[in-house]
């Protein structure tokens, strides 16, 4: 058995010769999985012919966006992966929110890693063309292996020693009839979805920060389903907040015997004497929050026409001090 923890961004494997969980190469035809599952998409009454811009501005359907899995590891880890989300995701909220959260964390990381494997594919591209090397951080690249480390879950056994690296969160939406809608930040692995009668907020590699630093309002609004407005007030919220996170987090990773150990090293103390989170700004945030309420036509002027106290859809703010 291969007990290595195979880093794909080590020498940026993004050619479709390789599975991009595993890292194992296989003969041509390649196989391939669509990063939105068919299933998704017939549930959702989405044609797979819908669009999406791409970071390097290139226009693609969803049913083109492809990653390649070697047959095997699908068969026999990804597509039950896929059909306990399906069952789950038919079932509405009653059904996700019974997810383990390790659930969840599979199918959204491998979710966003499949995006980001396709955009690092354009990225290669580009800088192929314009003759320089790649240019993307070391935060970033460390940041990123860190994911693609932890989703070897999926087919293989990785103990988390004692934390949890991720945020997730699942409301009820008073709309039972919501449509399939989602977004996502891949710098800071930040990622909403909304269907049905629920919605989804993950952070994927904060160890469950984001969480702790938005508890008073979400110990307010607990099991209560939201508006429309209201779960976009909240999500902007969480990707503002991923934004202000200011730590790259470490983690110690250890295979024995075929199994992956992965300790988290303290987010404080010895060098780290600033807080967790840089300092909230309500203008900021009220950008955040115009780009989130777009479909209600409020302004960044109307938003924060008050600096003190922007407008919200909650009975009572809670939002994070200023400065």
């Amino acid at each position: 058995m291969n007990t290595a923890v195979y880093n794909p961004f080590k020498n940026f494997d993004f050619k479709n010769d390789k599975c991009f969980l595993t890292g194992e190469a296989f003969p041509s035809p390649l196989a391939t999985v669509n990063v939105l599952p068919d299933w998704l998409l017939s549930m959702a009454n989405l044609t797979g012919n819908e669009q999406i811009q791409l970071l390097d501005e290139t226009i693609r359907t969803y049913k083109s966006l492809v990653v390649p899995c070697s047959i095997p590891v699908y068969d026999q880890f990804v597509s039950p992966l896929e059909d306990k989300i399906a069952m789950a995701f038919g079932q509405g909220y009653r059904g996700v929110s019974a997810l383990p959260e390790q659930d969840l964390f599979n199918w959204i990381g491998k979710l966003m890693y499949s995006f980001l494997y396709i955009e690092m594919q354009g990225a290669i591209r580009l800088q192929q063309l314009s003759g320089d090397g790649m240019n993307m951080s070391q935060g970033l690249m460390h940041k990123f292996g860190n994911l693609h480390t932890m989703l070897q879950s999926i087919h293989r056994e990785v103990v988390l020693e004692n934390f949890t690296p991720w945020t997730i969160l699942v409301f009820p939406l008073q709309d039972a009839e919501t449509p399939f809608s989602f977004r996502d930040e891949i710098n800071t692995l930040t990622f909403s979805l909304k269907f049905k009668d629920f919605g989804i907020i993950a952070c994927l590699q904060d160890n469950g920060m984001n969480k702790r630093y938005h508890k008073d309002i979400l110990a307010a609004i607990a099991n209560k389903p939201l508006s429309a407005q209201q779960f976009e007030e909240i999500s902007a919220r969480f990707y503002y907040s991923a934004y202000l996170f200011n730590r790259l987090p470490e983690y110690t990773i250890m295979p024995v015997d075929g199994v992956i150990y992965i300790d988290a090293m303290p987010l404080t103390g010895g060098m780290q004497n600033k807080p967790l989170f840089d300092v909230w700004a309500n203008k900021t945030y009220g950008q955040v929050l115009e780009n989130f309420w777009k479909p209600w036509g409020h302004t960044l002027f109307e938003i924060i026409k008050n600096p003190l106290a922007p407008i919200t859809y909650f009975d009572d703010a809670l939002l994070p001090a200023q400065a």
